[in-house]
């Protein structure tokens, strides 16, 4: 199959190297000439473990290339998949969808032959309806079907999530769409992988369903976290006890101080917004997103509250500043809550994170970046554990402590327990739930 993704971002990059490891040529579109150059010398502007590898392993192949130019690579294409950015628009939480509509019109403008074109960005329900009449007005004689395919990509994880896929989900409203998406699946076909072909509406409705249902885990055990603080429990145990249920099970079931990154507060935001458009309002999604922000202001207070109630004059060394581990990917991370708060109440805040410093040397101004935590511990007051590197899981906390010039630790991934640090030599430690 000849395939053109259209985005280069981290979907678009990823999708667009994996279907060529399926055998497919695929032509990645992007209209920012600095990316693709990047991308035509082998760097890879986006930090994924792996995908350097993978994409080196294609070009070479012949099967991957990149472009600016969208009507040479649509020319031709059986699937042209639009994966460029809906971030959450200003005022109003809906997603912005002015870069999937003006993607829809350039490639209604360069088809040639039978296309299905397939949305493989997060969008709200109606959407793919939508991408069909801007294609049908821009090109009246086209000759195309829509189809909806949303991704579940985890980041630090993608390669593995597409190759081994949970399932994948195609909307379609036709047999000869369906035949066309099969056969791109077909690898994952092969190797019994579920695939879902249902409507367009019920596909572009699964993913916000289920993102708003794993932040709603999130959300609730952080909650509970609150209670067992108050109560004497372990949240650790707690999640342990309700995790072994099958019905529940155990994945994002960690306390800690609230989601973030690129898909669960846009995606929450989104659907609450749908559900107010449609006179259905959304309202543990809405009250999920409420207790989300609150879960970062406790976190900041119980920092607060291990500096003595103030911030002002602390030296506080922080580690990880990403959304989570194995990405650099800073978008909507609870430490563009916390660090600020820090740096606000007057402290000097010491930063290390394996891959934070690119995006967050803009997004952090005031903070100090340094190479290692023993070097950031040096003379701090506080340490804050705020994303789970495995960089960070195993360090010397003997050294750590006697490098600080008041060794607490707080430990919001709960990476740590109280006995192992009070016994290395540190005074305080503060965990989450515990």
């Amino acid at each position: 199959m000849r395939i053109a993704m259209i985005g280069t971002g981290y979907v678009g990059l990823v999708s667009g190297v994996c279907f060529s490891d399926f055998g497919h040529d695929v032509i990645c579109v992007d209209k920012a000439n600095q990316k693709i150059d990047m991308l035509k010398a082998g760097r890879v502007p986006i930090y994924e473990p792996g995908l350097d590898v993978l994409m080196a392993k294609n070009v070479a192949a012949g099967r991957l290339s990149f472009t600016t130019d969208l009507a040479d690579a649509v020319d031709g294409a059986d699937a042209v998949f639009i994966a460029v950015g809906t971030p959450t628009r200003r005022g109003d939480g809906h997603a912005d969808l002015t870069y999937v509509m003006a993607a829809a019109e350039e490639i209604a403008n360069a088809v040639t032959g039978y296309t299905v074109i397939v949305t493989k960005s997060t969008v709200p329900v109606g959407t793919n309806r939508q991408v069909q009449e801007v294609v049908a007005a821009a090109n009246p004689k086209a000759d195309f079907d829509v189809a909806s395919n949303p991704e579940f990509l985890r980041e630090g994880a993608a390669i593995d999530d597409f190759m081994r896929p949970d399932r994948v989900v195609v909307g379609v409203e036709n047999d000869r769409a369906a035949e066309v998406m099969a056969e791109i699946y077909r690898p994952l076909y092969l190797r019994d992988f579920p695939i879902l072909t249902t409507d367009l509406e019920s596909a572009e409705m699964i993913k916000y369903a289920a993102n708003a249902f794993l932040a709603t885990k999130i959300t609730f055990i952080n909650e509970i976290a609150g209670l067992c603080e108050k109560v004497g429990a372990d949240v650790k145990e707690v999640s342990r006890g309700m995790g072994l249920d099958g019905r529940i099970g155990n994945k994002f079931l960690h306390a800690g101080p609230g989601y973030g990154g690129s898909c669960f507060p846009k995606d929450t935001a989104a659907l609450a917004r749908i559900g107010q458009d449609h006179a259905h309002p959304m309202q543990i999604t809405e009250t999920v997103i409420r207790v989300n922000d609150e879960v970062k202001k406790r976190m900041i207070e119980k920092i607060r509250e291990a500096c003595d109630d103030r911030f002002n004059g602390k030296i506080i060394a922080v580690l990880g500043v990403t959304f989570k581990p194995n990405t650099d990917d800073m978008r909507d991370a609870p430490s563009l809550s916390i660090v600020p708060a820090l740096i606000g109440g007057g402290a000097k805040v010491r930063v290390v994170d394996p891959q934070g410093k690119s995006e967050g040397e803009a997004l952090l101004p005031g903070v100090d970046w340094c190479d290692d935590p023993y070097a950031a511990a040096k003379g701090a007051d506080l340490l804050v554990l705020l994303t789970e590197w495995n960089e960070f899981r195993a360090l010397n906390l003997s050294d750590l402590a006697a490098a600080m010039s008041t060794p607490r630790m707080v430990d919001l991934r709960n990476i740590y327990s109280e006995s192992k640090t009070l016994k290395a030599g540190f005074e305080t430690y503060v965990g989450v739930g515990r």
